[in-house]
């Protein structure tokens, strides 16, 4: 078990990357900025630590499944505002979830030395109780092995977001608004409808995230307890092109990163910035085509496929 540690540590820390990225991703396809992941991650936690302790005597079927979606829903609602201001002012997403990023660390903060605040030899500690068992994300292994569920809830949300993508109407509004507004308006797509569900959606894929952390990881709400999942997933869903597969496969490469920078740095005494670095260049260089295509005026090709249409005579 024990040789299954290093792995296993690194599937704790892709669990919140895929959540997020997937949550950044679903926002693009829409075409929408959502630069509120980190905030919404906060809110998803503090509904679902809520959720975790203060409900009592529900079996696990029932009290797990209520405290993830109650950290989801959070989020949605959470999000939901700036979608709800995009649609009926037109005020950017960006300003409105950075600003509400800050409310909502603020919010946490006055939660956990206030109404949420863990009394006993914790209570100076600004911490929250823990929450039920029954609310607990099944572990497989004994501890000190951290590994949880969560990682394949976050694999199967990622396979039901492709679904609803790129195999359903809902999902080829919202990826037509994204692609070109005029030609959904003119096709008769409502816009205002579809700017507030995508923030809906990507704010509960957010808050996952952080239910995740507390239903699978800690058990509680801390403050502090994301080390910047909602602002790497930004790079993650760039990396990953906007597409589910491609945001598992680069929340895998961070999460990868992430966990063996502790390692890197105790036995290899190798500076943790090194990690930083590298996710840096990894982006760079994602981004270099089209930096070079700006430096110097170069056309991006444009590969048009033929349609071939048969009339009413076969």
């Amino acid at each position: 078990a024990l040789a299954f540690y290093p792995l296993s540590e690194s599937f704790v820390t892709t669990t919140p990357y895929i959540f997020a990225g997937l949550a950044v991703a679903f926002g693009f396809k829409c075409g929408l900025f959502n630069i509120g992941a980190e905030g919404q991650i906060y809110v998803g936690a503090a509904a679902a630590a809520f959720v975790g302790y203060s409900v009592v005597g529900l079996p696990w079927i029932i009290h797990a499944p209520l405290t993830f979606f109650a950290g989801a829903l959070a989020g949605a609602v959470w999000a939901g505002i700036a979608g709800f201001l995009k649609a009926r002012t037109g005020a950017h997403e960006v300003i409105n979830t950075m600003m509400l990023n800050y409310v909502a660390f603020n919010l946490i903060h006055y939660l956990l030395n206030g109404p949420m605040k863990r009394g006993g030899m914790a209570g100076a500690i600004p911490i929250s109780r823990n929450i039920e068992e029954s609310a607990y994300l099944p572990a497989f292994f004994p501890d000190p092995i951290r590994f949880h569920a969560g990682f394949m809830v976050a694999l199967l949300v990622a396979a039901l977001v492709w679904w609803f993508l790129f195999k359903t109407t809902f999902g080829f509004e919202i990826r037509t608004v994204g692609a070109n507004l005029r030609a959904a308006q003119c096709a008769g797509i409502s816009v205002p409808r579809n700017f507030v569900i995508a923030m809906a959606f990507s704010g509960a894929l957010a808050a996952m995230a952080g239910a995740s952390e507390v239903m699978g990881v800690n058990h509680n709400l801390a403050e502090g307890f994301s080390p910047g999942y909602g602002f790497d997933s930004i790079a993650l869903a760039m990396l990953g092109g906007g597409h589910p597969l491609g945001v598992v496969l680069a929340a895998l490469m961070f999460g990868t990163l992430r966990n063996g920078a502790t390692k890197m740095q105790s036995l290899a005494g190798v500076p943790i910035d090194i990690v930083s670095i590298v996710q840096a260049f990894v982006i760079m260089f994602i981004a270099a085509p089209a930096i070079i295509r700006y430096v110097y005026r170069l056309r991006q090709e444009v590969r048009m496929e033929a349609v071939l249409t048969r009339g009413w005579g076969g």
